[in-house]
C-alpha cells in the first residue's frame, strides 16, 4: 500500500513546491516581457494589491476558523496567530497553483494540493479539528479561483480577446454579477440537501484520504517518508514544465484509487495521438466539442444517480 508509506503525499509536496516555484518565475517573466501589442486591463500594480487584497481576506476568514476551532481545541494564543497566518497563505498558494494548472493543462488538481497543506499543517502540529478545517479551507479556494478563471477566459474569447478594454470590463463585471447569482443558489441547495449527502455517505474518496492522514498523526518516520518522496515529485514537475503540471497530476493520479479511471485516460492519449497523427491541429477543435459533451454527460450521469441514492 503505497500510502502507508505516503508516497502520494510526498510526491504531491514535492511537486506543489516546485509548481509554485515554476508560478513565481512566470509571474516575474511575464513582468519583464511586456508585449507592446498587448492592451492590459489592470497594471502590474494593482494586479499586485488585488494579490494583498485576497491574502488579508483570506486571513480574515482564516481568523473566524481559528477562533471556532479554537474554542473546542483549546488552541494556546500563539498557535492561534500561527494558524490564521498558515491559513491565509496555505489559501493564497493553493488558488495560485490550482489556478495556474486548470490554465495550463485544463484541469485542477484541487484536493490534491490541499493535501500538501494539511501534511504540512500536521508537522506545525495543528490539532484534528483545525486540521479539518483547514483541509475544508484550502480546498474551496483553488476551484473556486481556477472555475472563474475558465469562466472569465470563456467571456474573453468571446468580447474578442481583449481589443476592446472598456467592453471587455464591462463583461467582466456581468459576470461577476453572475457568480454571485450561482454562488447564492448553491448556498440554498447546501442548505436544503447536505443532510441528504450525509446520511447517504456520498463523500469523495479523497475525503477518506484527509481523514486517515489526520487520524495517522506524525512521526520522524512519516517525515522521513515525505522529504525523500518529494526530491522525484520536484523533478518530474520541473522536468515536465509549468505548461503541463505532469509532477503535480502524477502526484494525483497516485491518490487516485481506481485503475479504470487510468486506464480510460490512457485510451483517450491513444486515440487523440493517432487522430492528431492523421488530420493534424485542424482535428482540435473537433475533439474540444467532443470532450466537453463526455465531460457533460458524465456529470449528469453522476448526479443522477447520486440522487437517486438520496431515497
Amino acid at each position: 500500500d503505497i500510502n502507508e508509506i505516503y508516497l502520494p503525499h510526498g510526491v504531491m509536496i514535492g511537486a506543489g513546491i516546485a509548481a509554485l516555484i515554476q508560478i513565481i518565475f512566470i509571474i516575474a517573466k511575464n513582468g519583464r516581457e511586456k508585449s507592446k501589442f498587448t492592451v492590459y486591463t489592470k497594471t502590474g500594480k494593482q494586479f499586485g494589491k488585488g494579490i494583498g487584497g485576497g491574502f488579508i481576506a483570506f486571513a480574515a476568514a482564516a481568523s473566524v476558523l481559528a477562533a471556532i476551532s479554537g474554542i473546542y481545541t483549546k488552541m494556546t494564543p500563539a498557535m492561534l496567530v500561527g494558524f490564521i497566518i498558515f491559513a491565509g497563505i496555505a489559501a493564497l498558494i493553493s488558488e495560485l497553483i490550482v489556478g495556474i494548472s486548470a490554465m495550463h493543462a485544463g484541469w485542477f488538481p484541487a484536493f490534491a494540493t490541499t493535501l500538501i497543506f494539511l501534511v504540512v499543517g500536521m508537522l506545525m502540529g495543528f490539532p484534528q479539528v483545525p486540521l479539518a478545517l483547514l483541509a475544508g479551507f484550502t480546498a474551496s479556494t483553488g476551484p473556486a479561483f481556477a472555475d472563474m478563471g475558465y469562466d472569465l477566459k470563456t467571456g474573453w474569447i468571446l468580447r474578442g480577446s481583449g481589443r476592446y478594454p472598456e467592453f471587455e470590463k464591462q463583461g467582466r463585471r456581468q459576470q461577476y454579477f453572475a457568480e454571485l447569482l450561482g454562488f447564492a443558489v448553491a448556498v440554498i441547495f447546501i442548505a436544503l440537501f447536505y443532510k441528504n449527502y450525509f446520511n447517504s455517505d456520498l463523500f469523495p474518496p479523497v475525503d477518506r484520504v484527509f481523514v486517515s492522514t489526520i487520524l495517522a498523526g506524525t512521526s520522524p518516520e512519516i517525515v522521513k517518508y515525505l522529504i525523500i518522496l518529494a526530491v522525484p515529485g520536484a523533478v518530474i514537475q520541473l522536468i515536465g514544465g509549468p505548461e503541463k503540471q505532469i509532477g503535480v497530476l502524477f502526484a494525483t493520479g497516485l491518490l487516485i484509487l481506481n485503475p479504470e479511471a487510468g486506464w480510460t485516460v490512457l485510451a483517450a492519449l491513444s486515440i487523440r495521438a493517432m487522430l492528431l497523427r492523421k488530420y493534424g491541429k485542424s482535428v482540435q477543435s473537433p475533439m474540444y466539442v467532443l470532450a466537453g459533451g463526455f465531460i457533460a454527460g458524465s456529470a449528469l450521469c453522476s448526479f443522477g444517480t447520486a440522487t437517486l441514492k438520496l431515497k
